[in-house]
């Protein structure tokens, strides 16, 4: 019982920091290291990985919405086309046997985590100004249709590959742009959780669904808390930090498995 509280710790704060502070996805933590130190059913440790995702991203969001750092009307525009065009690169996936790119998440999360120590993001909101109604509406749905597709087709990465768009596509500055991540993970991650535990047709281990969406909520509220209130040049040092850390646990985690 102490091994499964350790791991449920570690996995559900760092997910949760890992969240809060850049938008990462509890799916690419919580469900590897249940797998590997407690042997879950891998698709049960999805499933439980992305019902702590859906509070964890709220939260954040939430957060980021109260200090001003989330854009409401352009994170529901690119939602709608995550969603479908999820479906679209699952489809297509599934036509494919043998397409898997299960590292791809766990390399990203690294070289996200290297990119902004080395070149943090420093563009004001003020950025977003210069730019048309049109021009975002038509940004935001077709980023939303490549990140979906990747999702759908690689499985993994949803988070990472929003934050990237954000800040290096559509130019928003990071804190909008991590607040805008988790408002849409809040839904995707439900719709997937719900999908999950529908489909398996059997309650989940109820102690590891409970400790995993506490401490990743947790993480998720303190890291979110940090975020808002930090400097811009201290927030992608720290962030670039800590995802460098979780990309190199993962990859530590992949090796063990």
């Amino acid at each position: 019982m102490i091994l499964k509280l350790i791991v449920y710790l570690l996995a559900g704060m760092g997910a949760g920091i890992g969240t809060g502070l850049a938008g990462l996805s509890a799916a690419a933590v919580i469900s590897p290291m249940l797998i590997t130190f407690l042997h879950f059913d891998p698709y049960q440790a999805v499933g439980i990985a992305l019902a702590s995702d859906v509070l964890a991203s709220a939260v954040s969001a939430y957060t980021y919405k109260k200090h001003g750092n989330l854009d409401v009307r352009h994170g529901v525009i690119m939602l709608f086309s995550v969603l479908a065009f999820t479906l679209v690169g699952s489809y297509i996936a599934s036509l494919l046997p043998g397409t898997t790119m299960g590292n791809f998440s766990v390399f990203m999360t690294l070289l996200l985590g290297i990119k902004f120590i080395i070149r943090p993001v420093m563009t004001e909101k003020s950025a977003l100004e210069n730019k048309s109604e049109r021009t975002k509406i038509i940004q935001s749905l077709l980023c939303g249709a490549v990140i979906g597709f990747i999702c759908g087709f690689i499985g993994a990465g949803g988070g990472m590959m929003m934050l990237l768009i954000l800040t290096s596509v559509l130019g928003y500055e990071l804190k909008t742009a991590v607040g805008t991540s988790v408002f849409i993970m809040a839904f995707t991650a439900f719709t997937g959780a719900a999908s999950h535990f529908f489909i398996d047709g059997s309650l989940p281990d109820l102690g590891a669904l409970f400790f995993c969406i506490l401490f990743t909520f947790l993480g998720a509220r303190v890291a979110a808390l940090f975020a808002n209130k930090a400097p811009a040049k201290t927030l992608n040092r720290v962030t670039g930090v800590v995802l460098s850390l979780l990309g190199l646990l993962m990859v530590g985690v992949k090796f063990l498995s």
